[in-house]
């Protein structure tokens, strides 16, 4: 599995804890930024990282700011991109196993390491079943997004 990572400089210290933990898991990981605290706009970052997903170059994202609220709406943006901000390890499971997320959000304000870590690693593990109730709902997504998008991924 590859992992596209970014985050703004509210997320920094915790992608750098994120980053570690995948170093150690020896997940494969690309870092899209930012390297340091410099103010920055979660916005660039959001969508390198869900667009580098949307078009299959990566299998999954994690970004990272504040409270988690901005990156997850810049990723949503990005047709293709199922983007969940997860605050505990049960919505994390749901998000892969309920809809099939494929970037994970997390605040870094709002989440403690330890948790966030408990976070990466379930919904890491956690697949999509493809259950036809899940699947039927994930298509209904794509759906709208296809007609609002003229096109969708």
């Amino acid at each position: 599995m590859r992992i596209a990572i970014g985050a703004d400089h509210a997320g920094y210290r915790l992608k750098g804890e994120v980053v570690r933990f995948l170093s150690n898991e020896k997940t494969e990981f690309e870092d899209f930024g930012v390297f340091n605290t410099e103010r920055s706009d979660y916005p660039d970052i959001g969508v390198r990282v869900a667009e580098a997903v949307a078009n299959g170059e990566f299998d999954r994202g994690i970004l990272i700011c504040a409270s988690g609220i901005g990156m997850s709406i810049t990723a949503n943006k990005v047709p293709g991109v199922r983007a969940a901000l997860c605050s505990d390890t049960y919505c994390a499971r749901l998000s892969r196993e309920h809809n099939d997320s494929n970037v994970l959000v997390l605040g870094e304000r709002v989440t403690g390491v330890g948790p966030a870590l408990d976070i990466v690693r379930t919904w890491l593990s956690t697949d999509f079943p493809g259950e036809e109730r899940h699947a039927r709902r994930v298509r209904k997504i794509l759906a709208i997004e296809k007609k609002y998008t003229g096109g969708g991924r």
